[in-house]
Order: structure tokens, then sequence, then C-alpha cells
């Protein structure tokens, strides 16, 4: 993760989300939405056991994967083609429903890298309703299935199971 990355997602996230409601994580309202996006990159970068190439693009597209969808910003240009590439593939512009849909159609990576993303929103998902919150953790099980059989055991597969409280 370098200075300029981090530098571009907070002011992204801070200074020019599309709706006040985009600056800050739902659960509380208070919390920058861009502590969203460095958490799930900073998970990413402690994975020794995926590839390098996994690992770096990885934690790009996953500092990188709001910013299209909840911001008024571009991506900007220094980013590799593969990383703007990675960061389209898990843009919904449409919502979860879109998603939960079309992500099995995605690259075992963009899967991979949006597990990331769900366990982060389950971590904070207080605010779900008791309906919403069993879709999403169905969802996200299905992912984490998925990463596993791709990918083994990974760190964000224990941290998953850990807050499914599904099975």
């Amino acid at each position: 993760m370098e200075q300029k990355d981090l530098d571009y997602v907070i002011e992204a996230h801070r200074d020019f989300s599309k709706s006040n409601s985009k600056a800050y994580r739902k659960w509380d309202a208070k919390t920058p939405y861009y502590t969203h996006p460095i958490w799930c990159a900073s998970m990413i970068a402690s994975e020794t056991s995926l590839s390098e190439t996994v690992r770096n693009e990885g934690i790009q597209a996953l500092l990188y994967h709001d910013v299209l969808e909840d911001t008024n910003l571009p991506l900007p240009d220094w980013l590799s083609k593969r990383v703007v590439d990675l960061v389209a593939e898990m843009t919904f512009y449409n919502g979860s429903s879109q998603e939960m849909q079309e992500i099995w159609d995605k690259s075992k990576e963009v899967r991979l890298y949006k597990l990331y993303d769900k366990v982060s929103n389950l971590l904070d998902g207080c605010w779900m309703s008791e309906e919403k919150r069993r879709k999403y953790e169905e969802y996200t099980k299905r992912l984490c299935e998925d990463v596993e059989e791709n990918y083994g055991q990974l760190n964000i597969i224990k941290i998953c199971w850990s807050c499914i409280t599904l099975l």
C-alpha cells in the first residue's frame, strides 16, 4: 500500500462521496467510510499464502473497490489496467441483489476480493435487518466456500466463519 493510494481513497470518500451517507459507515454514521477499504486491503496484505500477484493486485483493488460506486472521483491514472479491470468487475451499480447473482460469473480473484468486502460489512452489520443479515450471511457463506476451494485455508476464511451465525 502506497501513501498516494491511501491519500486518494481517504480523500475520495471524505471529500467526494456521492452523498453524506456514503461518507460514513452505516453502523454508527460516525466512522469514516474509508476505514472499510483500508481494512479490506490490510487484511489481504497479511495473506502470505496467496501469490504475490494476487495479493498485490488485491490490495489495490480492495482499496479502490467502492470509489466508482460511492464517490464522484474516477480511478487514478496510475493504477494498472489489470487493477482497473478488477475494480470494474467488483463494481455493481444496482446493489447487492445484482452482485449476489452476477458474482458467480466473475473471476475467482474477484470472488476472493469480494469476500474481504463482505466480511468487513458483516463485522459492523448491526444495522442490517434480520432478513437482510440472513441473506448477507448466506451469500458470504457461499463466497467463503468458493474461496476456500480455490485458495485454501486463508485468515479471511477463519474470520468469515466466526462472524456468520447462520451455521
